[in-house]
């Protein structure tokens, strides 16, 4: 087992994790799709794959959220547009075109953080790290983690399906970003080992789904985007 990002218990992600940064990119993209803000371009005979389609504005009203409405202003006014894959380096910040450096969204951890502490779920501290005082965001209270961990575990053990279209969109989501983001085994490690097996193994089959079949079974552009961002993190 991997060692545990400890996020969502002392207040601070993980110094070796450098997969969250991208991670949380990928659930922007995927959120502004839920929210109807935009879609993958139609699939031609010669832009097929998901990789190969670009991501469209399908409507720029503001979601409200100042991260998102940030990254629907990049998308809206980006010509031509780019695709799933462009857009999580160019908001990540790992583009090497020093033209488009702006694309970066700059300080997501600390922002999202602030945002929980305004909403009641984590709160502000002070904690010392060797010589140095560095600001933590600990749950108020275990409720919201325990939920989302709940969430997860039944939907791999109780509630599993091996066809991904029978998975609620957002848990599907979920999984897909806890994986990229290199945080969904801290969520199984409580499970005793017969669970804990079980739940790796249906995990490791729904991400060793080809994305672009499944695409294909879609009835949404959220769903579509989450494989999409599935291909991405899977082309590396």
């Amino acid at each position: 087992m991997s060692e545990p990002t400890p996020a969502l218990g002392l207040g601070y992600t993980s110094f070796w994790n450098d997969c969250i940064s991208s991670g949380l990119r990928g659930a922007m993209l995927v959120e502004l799709a839920l929210r109807g803000r935009i879609h993958l371009e139609a699939p031609t005979m010669r832009k097929r794959k998901l990789l190969e389609r670009r991501v469209l504005l399908q409507s720029a009203a503001p979601t409200g959220d100042v991260l998102l409405d940030e990254v629907l202003k990049h998308i809206k006014n980006t010509h031509p547009p780019e695709s799933v894959a462009s857009w999580i380096n160019l908001l990540t910040g790992e583009s090497w075109n020093p033209l488009k450096m702006h694309f970066q969204i700059q300080q997501v951890r600390e922002r999202l953080a602030k945002s929980l502490v305004e909403k009641g779920v984590l709160t502000t501290e002070k904690q010392n790290f060797l010589l140095f005082d560095v600001t933590t965001h600990p749950l108020v209270e275990s409720g919201e983690k325990e939920r989302l961990l709940q969430r997860v575990q039944t939907t791999l053990l109780q509630r599993w399906s091996s066809d991904p279209r029978r998975i609620p969109l957002r848990t599907l989501a979920l999984l897909v970003l806890a994986h990229a983001s290199d945080v969904l085994d801290d969520a199984l490690t409580s499970l005793p080992d017969d669970n804990y097996e079980t739940a790796t193994q249906r995990t490791q089959g729904l991400l060793e789904t080809n994305p672009d079949l499944q695409s294909a079974k879609v009835m949404s552009p959220g769903e579509e985007m989450i494989w999409a961002v599935m291909a991405a993190f899977n082309r590396g």
